[in-house]
């Protein structure tokens, strides 16, 4: 992640200095998230065929070449590369979620998972300050090349210290896997009663509802409080900083306390209520609130639902069912602002975080039968 977000804020400066117009620039943004959308599954199949490690190994040499090719990318076509080059690499991300299922205890499973969320995110927040001091003592191909460096250095520590985190049967490898990533991805709409679809959909509406609403939020901040591009930094930090400290210090004691059904349900109700104490906001206390709200419901919510999901399926296809996770919750990030844009544009500032609100609550009813599942079965159905 810090290697993904010193380069990310540069690539609008460096597109449009190749003479790329803002729909070009939207396009290079998007490339990432078309690859990663594509890969996650077949990263993920991959990894409960051969072991997690291996394709996590893959995936860190892959982002590596990807920064290489952003560092010295000299035309529009080669920027597009990299950043697809890019999501191929950061398609691992169910992986990692999938390595760290499997190498926790049923119990301290969510608690994990938090921890993996919050680190992420403060890695996206130390990103962007390494890459403006690079290009500063480097010039423009040092962000690229010092994210490489950065890349391959973590994966020579984890061939060095990370250890599978499940035994492949001999008779598995080099088989086909029972399930495949389209097959998978397809059951999830046709077979959406099925405890894993269930919780896959709660989370390609949650993640959608708060980082849709999250990227337009700018646009309320400065119609209804003056909030300037010097300033509205500060409140995204501020959300991303809430969550953190909910994951790192609250998640485990709570869930311990709830349990993960319950404590997703009260992520639910916390998230749809910040959404739309958001909207209704024209004050700075009910702003606070909103903003708030959303962090703790993100933060009770994605960690418990990924916990669960991985108990609901099995460790054969744990891999699998993360990358498709990561799919949907991939689509949901591309949908959702192109819809809360229209809806901004159509009915006003506060209405997008209405609806996604709405959206939220809707899942509730899912979210009830989640809790009536075994969780220490395997259930994942095959086609």
């Amino acid at each position: 992640m810090v290697g993904l977000t010193m380069v990310l804020p540069l690539l609008p400066f460096y597109a449009t200095n190749l003479g790329a117009t803002a729909t070009t620039v939207g396009f290079l943004i998007a490339a990432f998230s078309m690859a990663q959308l594509v890969v996650s599954p077949v990263w993920g199949k991959f990894s409960d065929r051969y072991g997690r490690r291996p394709a996590i190994l893959s995936g860190l040499l892959v982002t590596a070449v990807a920064y290489v090719l952003f560092a010295y990318a000299g035309s529009i076509v080669a920027l597009a590369i990299s950043r697809m080059v890019q999501g191929v690499g950061g398609g691992t991300i169910g992986v990692v979620q999938a390595y760290v299922a499997d190498a926790s205890t049923p119990a301290q499973r969510t608690r994990s998972l938090g921890w993996l969320s919050a680190v992420t995110s403060l890695g996206a927040v130390a990103g962007p300050a390494f890459g403006s001091l690079m290009i500063a003592i480097g010039g423009k191909a040092a962000p690229g090349l010092a994210a490489a460096g950065l890349a391959t250095l973590v994966a020579v520590f984890a061939w060095r210290y990370l250890r599978e985190s499940r035994e492949v049967p001999m008779a598995m490898k080099g088989r086909t896997a029972s399930g495949s990533g389209r097959r998978a991805v397809l059951r999830v709409v046709t077979h959406s009663n099925e405890p894993a679809s269930r919780l896959i959909w709660i989370y390609t509406i949650g993640i959608g509802a708060f980082y849709g609403t999250g990227q337009i939020s700018p646009l309320l901040l400065g119609e209804r409080f003056g909030v300037t591009a010097h300033t509205a930094g500060y409140f995204i930090m501020y959300l991303g900083g809430v969550g953190v400290i909910v994951r790192a210090l609250i998640l485990g004691r709570v869930v311990d306390r709830l349990g993960e059904p319950a404590l997703s349900r009260l992520g639910i109700l916390l998230l749809s209520a910040g959404l739309v104490v958001t909207g209704l906001a024209r004050s700075y206390p009910l702003l606070a609130v909103g903003f708030t709200l959303m962090p703790f419901g993100t933060a009770f919510l994605f960690p418990c639902v990924t916990g669960m999901l991985s108990h609901v399926v099995s460790g054969e296809e744990r891999g699998l069912y993360m990358g498709v996770q990561q799919t949907f919750g991939g689509v949901s990030r591309v949908a959702f602002p192109l819809a809360a844009g229209f809806l901004m544009d159509r009915g006003g500032t506060g209405v997008p975080f209405w609806v996604s609100g709405v959206l939220v609550m809707l899942t509730l009813p899912l979210a009830l039968m989640a809790g009536q599942t075994p969780l220490a079965s395997s259930t994942a159905s095959r086609a």
